[in-house]
C-alpha cells in the first residue's frame, strides 16, 4: 500500500490540500500521513537563549492542537490519518518524510509569506526538492 504525505499548518490552503489528499488516498487505497512542522524562529532563540521550558512546551502544545485539528478534519472526510509532529522547518521536514511516498501534497500558500505571492516558500521548496511527485493545491480564487 502506498503513502500520501500532506503538510498541514492550520491555514485554509492546508485544509484544501488535506481535502484533496484525503480523496486521493481513497482512490489509491493509500495511507495518509499528516505532517505539521513547527520551529522557533532564530530571532526568538537568539534574543533569549535561555527560553524557559514552559514556552517551548506551549509552542509544542499549540503545534499539537493544529495537528489534532487536521486529524479530525481527515476523519470528517472519511480518511484515517497518521499524524506526524516534527520540530523542524516545514520544507525540509516534508521533504524528509516524503521519501518513499507516492505523493507529497501541500497548499499553494500557508501561514507565512505575503498575500500577493502565488506560491509560498514551502510549496516552492518542496516542488524543487521532493523525492516524489508533488501536488500543490491552489487556493480559492478571490
Amino acid at each position: 500500500m502506498g503513502r500520501i504525505v500532506v503538510g498541514v499548518d492550520g491555514s485554509a490552503g492546508a485544509g484544501r490540500a488535506l481535502e484533496w489528499a484525503a480523496a486521493e488516498t481513497r482512490l489509491r487505497s493509500a495511507d495518509l500521513v499528516l505532517v505539521h512542522a513547527w520551529h522557533v524562529p532564530t530571532s526568538v532563540t537568539m534574543a533569549s537563549a535561555a527560553m524557559p521550558v514552559v514556552h517551548w512546551e506551549l509552542l509544542e502544545q499549540a503545534a499539537r492542537q493544529i495537528l489534532d485539528g487536521a486529524v479530525e478534519q481527515a476523519r470528517s472526510l472519511g480518511a484515517e490519518a497518521e499524524p506526524s509532529l516534527v520540530q523542524h522547518y516545514p520544507a525540509p521536514a516534508l521533504i524528509g518524510l516524503a521519501r518513499g511516498a507516492e505523493l507529497l501534497v501541500v497548499g499553494s500558500r500557508g501561514r507565512g509569506g505575503f498575500a500577493g505571492l502565488l506560491l509560498g516558500s514551502v510549496s516552492q521548496e518542496v516542488a524543487h526538492h521532493a523525492p516524489c511527485p508533488v501536488v500543490i493545491v491552489p487556493g480559492k480564487p478571490d
